[in-house]
């Protein structure tokens, strides 16, 4: 077999296609994608194998806060590296770890104040759900083990971040733990009766919470996990008050409360962390990823409130250990990119300037909803979604209904015509730009999705 490598467009396709299974891969057509190839990336643009420059609307996987291309980030790594390029987490520390775990206590709310570090989001996710599993059977409650979590939601694709995703629209093929889970109905306002009031709407999604704790009985069920906005599952934004009043459910039942801050934390919604900030509740445990470290470097957090370690340690664990943990849990390099992030979005007012813009960027999306093929708009943040349909009478309904599943690949396909990537998820387009854009690049990036936009609406006409 021949061994040799080439950088040619066509032959990096062609191992590509030959050799590289990718998230999420459409199995039907299996090595015969057509990907674009990343070949660089600056501030918030991205250049493909031919020389395109790209706005990243999505900034890479909800993940690229300060932009591409930072050299800052690039000197940290090297730096690290120099110095310390791996230690073991079992027996060893590092200055950048124990460094960044101070600072993500001190930026965390209320007493979460022990971080353990993972890979990612899903392991931090995993994290979470074993911490819950190890309190419980260390309090003498074996049974107290079943996950509550919410369709749309998504939290991972290990075990059991999978296990409490309920953001599936189409069949998996993939085992999970569903006797240990129960996922509740679509928290979504826009899905309330005609004449229900989001506050009757809310009140009727808390008691899905706590009918379904009752039901499965509070001595079985351990924790409830909720994105404070439900990124992959189309920004849905739950209705005013509901984080508080779950959180209340969780007290009263004593079932832990687990925000998953994968996306919304870093910036993402203007704040370092938004349980609180946003939406005005202290959790138990709080996971969080991508912002973190910007994309440059894979590392996730899984912190974890001082009630629940100090029931956990001390006085009467003796032999007791914490046997979760990863090869590269607290890796010095993603713990020092971490720390230059931070260091950078500090200096540079980032958090200020996404608090600044959003307000533009959801004018922007909504002034949308005029065009036919635009079912919804909304935005929180630098945290966006466009929901497509089409509707033509000559079409049957199954016709139709096939229309508006493409509609999101058809505004994806025009907008990266025009210079744009976005996430299609079926009917929807999702975006979350690197938060350092500026005004005049928003607009750009918006200009480009309105002329989509239109030309679909035209052509559906």
């Amino acid at each position: 077999m021949n061994k040799t490598r080439s950088n040619t467009t066509a032959t990096l396709a062609e191992y590509d296609n030959r050799h590289y299974l990718h998230p999420w891969e459409a199995m039907e057509s299996y090595g015969n994608a057509n990907r674009l190839i990343a070949t660089k990336a600056e501030g918030v643009y991205i250049y493909d194998q031919h020389g395109r420059k790209l706005i990243d609307g999505p900034g890479g996987m909800w993940c690229v806060q300060i932009g591409h291309g930072r050299k800052e980030i690039a000197d940290a790594i090297t730096e690290q590296i120099d110095t310390l390029s791996y230690c073991s987490p079992w027996f060893m520390t590092s200055a950048p770890g124990a460094t960044l775990a101070q600072t993500l206590a001190n930026m965390a709310p209320g007493d979460l104040n022990n971080v353990f570090f993972t890979t990612g989001g899903s392991t931090a996710v995993d994290t979470a759900i074993r911490t819950m599993h190890f309190y419980n059977n260390r309090l003498g409650r074996p049974n107290k083990k079943i996950m509550i979590a919410r369709e749309k939601g998504y939290h991972g694709s290990t075990f059991l971040a999978a296990s409490v995703s309920g953001k599936e629209r189409d069949k998996s093929w993939f085992d999970i733990n569903s006797p240990l889970v129960r996922i509740l109905p679509n928290v979504n306002p826009n899905l309330r009766p005609e004449g229900m009031s989001p506050e009757e709407w809310c009140d009727v999604k808390v008691k899905d919470l706590e009918d379904t704790i009752l039901e499965a009985g509070e001595e079985n069920v351990g924790g409830f996990i909720a994105e404070p906005v439900l990124a992959s599952g189309g920004v849905i934004i739950p209705p005013p008050g509901y984080h508080q009043k779950t959180l209340e459910v969780c007290r009263k039942h004593d079932v832990l409360y687990i925000s998953d801050e994968v996306v919304c934390a870093f910036g993402r919604l203007g704040h370092w962390f938004s349980s609180q900030e946003v939406f005005g509740i202290t959790p138990d445990i709080i996971t969080c990823a991508k912002g973190l470290t910007s994309g440059y470097q894979p590392l996730g957090a899984c912190i974890i409130s001082d009630r629940i370690i100090n029931t956990i340690s001390g006085d009467g664990q003796k032999d007791v250990l914490f046997s979760n943990g990863y090869t590269y849990s607290g890796h010095p390099i993603p713990c020092a990119v971490a720390l230059k992030n931070i260091e950078i979005m500090r200096r540079e007012n980032i958090l200020e300037h996404v608090r600044d813009i959003s307000p533009y960027f959801l004018e922007r999306l909504e002034s949308l909803k005029r065009y036919p093929v635009v079912g919804d708009a909304r935005a929180i943040g630098l945290v966006g979604c466009i929901e497509g349909r089409i509707r033509s009478q000559k079409d049957s309904e199954p016709e139709r209904l096939q229309l508006d599943r493409d509609i999101g690949e058809q505004i994806d396909q025009a907008c990266e015509e025009k210079g744009l990537i976005v996430r299609p998820l079926i009917n929807m387009c999702v975006f979350s730009p690197p938060l350092v854009i500026t005004r005049d690049e928003l607009s750009r990036m918006m200009d480009i999705l309105e002329s989509a936009i239109a030309e679909l609406s035209e052509k559906s006409a």
